[in-house]
């Protein structure tokens, strides 16, 4: 079996569905495994339905409004009978949603979050099932809650691999089937999610679950480049990576490939392909056992809205092993994820990732031992396999806050000149 993951930018409207099965036309979709995204910004869309939903405000149905009339449009686009399967599946989504709304009695944010924005995959799959239906292309719709089952960790749950290898053993091979990515359940039945981008996460479970003969994920760009284009001019595409190299970039924040989708995929050594959706016959990026970097070249990665912490002591010792494992303990439990660890003698400092935006209350412990000082909204570049040139062109017009260096990378934090 192959699996294929499509994210939000190939469904993001009727045309892009009507593509996706052009795609699968020329590639083939015999013993396939589609796993879908929610269809463009709908993730962004739900998260607005949320906020208004905690802060009790009269746009509450408004923004529910906004996320039906974007999907109803792509209904009217796909399907010329109104009177389709479809439209009564798609109203009843969205009573589910009404029903979650007024019955919710659970003041935990992350809980309702997952209840609430899971509901986009399975918006965009039972639009796609029935598309394709529609179109001669027979498929089985999957449930995925059903079959991927993890802890109760809502926003980032952790799996259950012996019980989800247990649930998909039994999945129906030889036909197309078609998931929902990114989401899984609890033992309570409650959904979860697997973190943002969990998508490619969810097409790698299901490869090492069904030992698959590879796994595609189909992007808007040609490949693997070894820089965001948005940010760096003249990026090229990579045509092998070695899953060693691809992890290292995926855990500095490379965008194009989820940092937990490679792991089980290097166990069982599954290929991953990463291709282009416009132009689908060409060979795109190959992940595997191999050559660390087809061509050799300096691999450029920015993550943008980081923050620099500095921590000093406040009577001037040293900063040592234990005041370090009580700063890892906090920000374990404050869930904030450190991109780069920089310490001397008195101080430490860390540029950190603040997702789900607890800062202010780890500040505020952390004044209590340390003197804290930070700056918000800078940016970490991570270069590997530099050069002296390619550092320069990543420090040009910019503060340089830190810069540290490894064997095989350099890391530099900057502040807008």
């Amino acid at each position: 079996m192959k699996i294929f993951k499509f994210g939000g930018a190939s469904v993001k409207d009727a045309d892009g569905i009507k593509n996706v099965f052009n795609v699968l036309e020329q590639v083939g979709h015999e013993d396939v495994l589609l796993v879908i995204s929610a269809m463009g910004k709908t993730t962004n869309a739900f998260e607005v339905v949320i906020k208004n939903y905690f802060d009790k405000s009269p746009e509450l149905q408004a923004s529910i409004q906004e996320v039906k009339k974007y999907h109803n449009q792509i209904l009217m686009d796909l399907f010329e009978d109104e009177n389709d399967a479809v439209f009564g599946a798609i109203n009843t989504i969205f009573s589910d949603l009404e029903s979650f709304l007024q019955h919710n009695k659970s003041p935990n944010y992350n809980f309702v979050y997952d209840q609430i924005v899971s509901l986009g995959e399975v918006l965009s799959t039972t639009v796609v099932s029935h598309y394709f239906n529609s179109r001669g292309l027979k498929n089985q719709w999957i449930d995925v809650r059903e079959l991927i089952k993890t802890d109760n960790t809502y926003r980032d749950a952790i799996v259950d691999w012996d019980l989800t290898q247990k649930n998909i053993k039994g999945l129906k091979k030889k036909t197309l089937n078609i998931t929902q990515g990114f989401l899984g359940s609890d033992e309570n039945g409650f959904t979860t999610t697997l973190g943002r981008e969990g998508s490619d996460y969810t097409a790698a479970i299901f490869a090492y679950c069904l030992g698959a003969e590879s796994v595609t994920i189909w992007k808007d760009v040609p490949g693997v480049l070894n820089a965001d284009p948005r940010y760096f001019e003249n990026a090229i595409l990579l045509n092998q990576i070695s899953y060693r190299e691809a992890i290292e970039l995926a855990f500095y924040g490379a965008t194009v490939i989820h940092p937990k989708t490679l792991q089980p995929l290097q166990k069982k050594e599954i290929p991953l392909y990463v291709k282009s959706f416009v132009n689908p016959l060409l060979p795109g990026t190959r992940v595997s056992k191999g050559a660390d970097l087809e061509p050799q070249a300096s691999c450029f990665i920015v993550k943008k809205n980081q923050l620099l912490i500095s921590l000093s002591s406040l009577d001037f010792s040293f900063i040592m092993e234990e005041n370090i494992s009580e700063i890892f303990s906090l920000l374990h439990k404050y869930k904030i994820k450190v991109t780069l660890i920089q310490n001397t003698a008195i101080s430490f400092s860390i540029c950190v990732e603040d997702k789900f935006g607890n800062f202010p209350e780890l500040k505020n412990v952390l004044a209590k031992k340390f003197q804290v000082t930070y700056n918000e909204n800078v940016s970490l570049y991570t270069i590997r396999h530099f050069t002296e040139a390619a550092a320069e062109t990543v420090a040009q017009g910019k503060e340089v806050l830190v810069k540290q260096i490894s064997r095989e990378t350099m890391q530099i934090v900057t502040k807008e000149a």
